[in-house]
C-alpha cells in the first residue's frame, strides 16, 4: 500500500486530500509544520511527500533541500498558491519531483502521482472505454460510436472522472471534489448543469442517475 505524507497547514486542504489519497488506497500521515514533517521522514517509510511551501515554521523549498541533503529519495510534489516561475524553478532545483499550484483537481494531483511512483515507466493507460465510449486523454477527443464529440474542457474531465469510476456511482460532492478542486462550493448546482450538458451531447442512457446516491456510467 503507498504511503503518503503530507506537509501541509491548511486543515481543509489536509482533510481533502487525506480523503482522496484513502479513496485511492494510501495510507496517509501529516505534518503541519517543516520540522514535524523532516521527523516523520526521518523514522518512517514513505514513498511520496507532498509539501507545501508556505508552511509556519520553515519555507517547503528548505525543506526539500534538507530532505535531499539528507538522502531522501522519495519522489516530492510540491504544492503551493505561489505561481511565480521563479518559485517553480527553485522547487525544482532544491530536488522537487514536481509542482501544482492551488487551487487544483484531485485527479489531476492523482495524475502527477501516478507519473511519479511509476518505477518500471511503463507507460500509462491513454485511452478510456466505458460501452460506446471512447475518450482519447493526448488528444483531448471524445467519441460515441465513432462519432467526434465536442467536449469543453471541464466537460471531459467529468466524463473522464466517471469513465475511471465506470461501474460505481459518484455523489455529487465526490464529483465536485475531482473536477473543481478543494476549493468547491458543497451547495453548488455546477455538477447537474455540467451532467445535463453532457447528456445532451452524448445522447441519453450513457450517464444513469441513482436518485438520492449520484451518478454512473455503465464499464
Amino acid at each position: 500500500m503507498t504511503r503518503v505524507l503530507i506537509m501541509e497547514d491548511e486543515p481543509k486542504l489536509i482533510s481533502f486530500l487525506e480523503r482522496g489519497l484513502q479513496s485511492n488506497g494510501c495510507t496517509v500521515a501529516s505534518a503541519t509544520t517543516g520540522r514535524a514533517g523532516e521527523q516523520l521522514v526521518a523514522t518512517g517509510s514513505f514513498d511520496l511527500i507532498l509539501v507545501d511551501l508556505g508552511l509556519p515554521d520553515i519555507d517547503g523549498i528548505d525543506v526539500v533541500r534538507h530532505l535531499r541533503r539528507a538522502g531522501c529519495q522519495v519522489p516530492i510534489i510540491i504544492l503551493t498558491a505561489r505561481e511565480d516561475v521563479r518559485d517553480k524553478i527553485n522547487g525544482l532545483d532544491a530536488g522537487a519531483n514536481d509542482y501544482v499550484t492551488k487551487p487544483f483537481s484531485f485527479d489531476e494531483l492523482l495524475a502527477r502521482i501516478r507519473v511519479q511512483l511509476r518505477a518500471d515507466h511503463t507507460q500509462e493507460l491513454t485511452v478510456l472505454r466505458a460501452g460506446s465510449i471512447t475518450l482519447d486523454l493526448r488528444t483531448r477527443r471524445a467519441n460515441v460510436d465513432g462519432d467526434l464529440i465536442e467536449l469543453t474542457a471541464r466537460e471531459f474531465t467529468m466524463l473522464e472522472v466517471l469513465i475511471r469510476h465506470s461501474g460505481q456511482v459518484l455523489s455529487r460532492e465526490q464529483l465536485l471534489s475531482h473536477v473543481w478542486g478543494y476549493g468547491y462550493d458543497p451547495g453548488s448546482n455546477i455538477v447537474d448543469v455540467y451532467i445535463a450538458r453532457l447528456r445532451r451531447k452524448l445522447g441519453g442512457g450513457i450517464i444513469r442517475t441513482m436518485r438520492g446516491m449520484g451518478y454512473s456510467v455503465r464499464p
